[in-house]
């Protein structure tokens, strides 16, 4: 299993994710997430790609696109800790969507 992976927006810009298991707890902290299918050993496939002011109060179940997460049998939860500044959080999504075309965020 990794402890890491690296998703590569479009811009080129280089994000480092640590990688979890999907029912692991987490501190309070900002933070964006992927969930994620392991297409390959090593390779991270994102299914949805989002960010929270507060990723341990975050209730994904809550999700507008949380069935579509799930009918796509997500296997990880990548976290980047992230900035408190939204907009920040919201344009590296945005950079990763731009890249990966999550089917969840269509």
């Amino acid at each position: 299993m990794f402890e890491r992976t690296v998703f590569v927006g479009k811009s080129g810009k280089e994000y480092r994710y640590w990688i979890y298991d999907l029912d692991d707890k987490f501190g309070s902290t900002p933070a964006n997430y992927a969930f994620v299918k392991e297409a390959e050993p090593g390779w991270f496939e994102p299914i949805y790609i989002g960010q929270t002011k507060d990723i341990h109060r975050e209730v994904f179940a809550s999700l507008p696109k949380w069935q579509c997460i799930q009918q796509n049998h997500p296997t990880r939860l990548c976290v980047h800790r992230s900035s408190k500044n939204e907009p920040e959080r919201l344009a590296e999504v945005d950079d990763l969507i731009q890249k990966y075309r999550p089917l969840c965020n269509e």
